[in-house]
């Protein structure tokens, strides 16, 4: 599956939604809220908080920004699948909550597909290989090589159990036949830490945070983790150019309790497309490495049921449950 933006998904989504019409008028009457499921500081906490005030002049109130972490994500999602499906209260969902979590948690406190009204895909926001700089290797080529000749020695760092992280390093190891150890930590900034004082080898992070790393001469960034070379990044080669073929990528966008009104859903997908027309927006996406695509409702429905197939053979072959 390709996972890059599309002009027609940009295209399609501004085309079918419309701004004005009668029955819009008394939506939204409050502030909305939208839950991020993750600490202040992150990848997720940043695309959302540079996108809010963007969509607040379509919306006609403020969009604020309420922080839930816990478990991988759960909590603060399972908050707004028990939200009034008035509008008002939205999750910024990524592959965590609502494609990984439902293959990995037997009894996880919500139901990722009927729980909740898909409403637009915001960004994708690719992953890179780094290493520490003392590792000694330049490109994937050696350090698939160096782990080969010492299976279990080296390890790498991950934001959690069955994070995006996790299963992108899982993937590569199994495509290119290596043991290392797994160290996971509570999120992507230990994980950092972790890589930088060398208390790890190897990760995979989301690519700005790493390329200001690798820009202050803390890591290394081997490759890209996703279809295609980045901007910011235009000399690093993706890991299918070198034949390993991983899907290190996530995504965030937005989704609301189940049985929103139509009207509703509408209005706020529109929201997003005119939130990423911002100069501003633009600008800092671009530092970030992340890559707008504001896929509408029923583009993001299949979008995140192809992204759960694309990723069960794998959750299911590491055999990962947590409770």
């Amino acid at each position: 599956m390709t996972i890059g933006p599309t002009r027609r998904g940009m295209l399609g989504i501004a085309a079918s939604v419309t701004l004005a019409t009668p029955a819009l008028a008394a939506y939204p009457t409050q502030p909305i809220r939208v839950v991020v499921p993750w600490n202040p500081g992150g990848p997720a906490d940043i695309v959302i908080r540079a996108v809010a005030p963007a969509m607040a002049p379509a919306l006609g109130q403020p969009v604020v920004i309420e922080n839930r972490a816990g478990a991988n994500g759960a909590v603060g999602t399972q908050a707004v699948a028990r939200a009034s499906p008035d509008g008002h209260t939205l999750i910024l969902a990524n592959a965590e909550t609502h494609t990984i979590n439902p293959l990995i948690y037997p009894r996880l406190p919500y139901d990722a597909v009927a729980d909740f009204q898909p409403i637009s895909l915001i960004v994708h926001a690719p992953c890179v290989l780094l290493v520490r700089p003392e590792f000694g290797v330049n490109n994937v080529e050696e350090f698939v090589a160096k782990v080969r000749r010492q299976p279990g020695r080296f390890t790498y760092a991950t934001w959690g159990i069955g994070s995006t992280s996790h299963l992108a390093m899982e993937a590569l190891s199994r495509q290119a036949k290596l043991q290392m150890l797994h160290v996971p930590f509570t999120g992507g900034a230990p994980a950092s830490t972790a890589l930088v004082s060398g208390q790890v080898d190897a990760a995979f992070l989301n690519a700005g945070p790493a390329e200001a790393l690798a820009r202050d001469g803390k890591v290394k960034i081997l490759a890209v983790g996703g279809p295609q070379r980045l901007p910011l990044l235009p000399d690093v080669p993706t890991l299918a150019e070198r034949s390993l073929p991983v899907n290190a990528a996530t995504w965030f966008g937005l989704l609301g309790p189940a049985k929103m009104p139509e009207d509703a859903v509408r209005r706020i997908a529109s929201a997003v497309v005119e939130g990423l027309k911002s100069p501003a927006v633009q600008e800092l996406f671009r530092a970030q490495a992340v890559i707008p695509d504001a896929h509408g409702p029923e583009a993001m429905r299949v979008f995140i049921a192809e992204d759960v197939t694309n990723r069960t053979d794998l959750v299911r072959d590491l055999d990962i449950r947590l409770e």
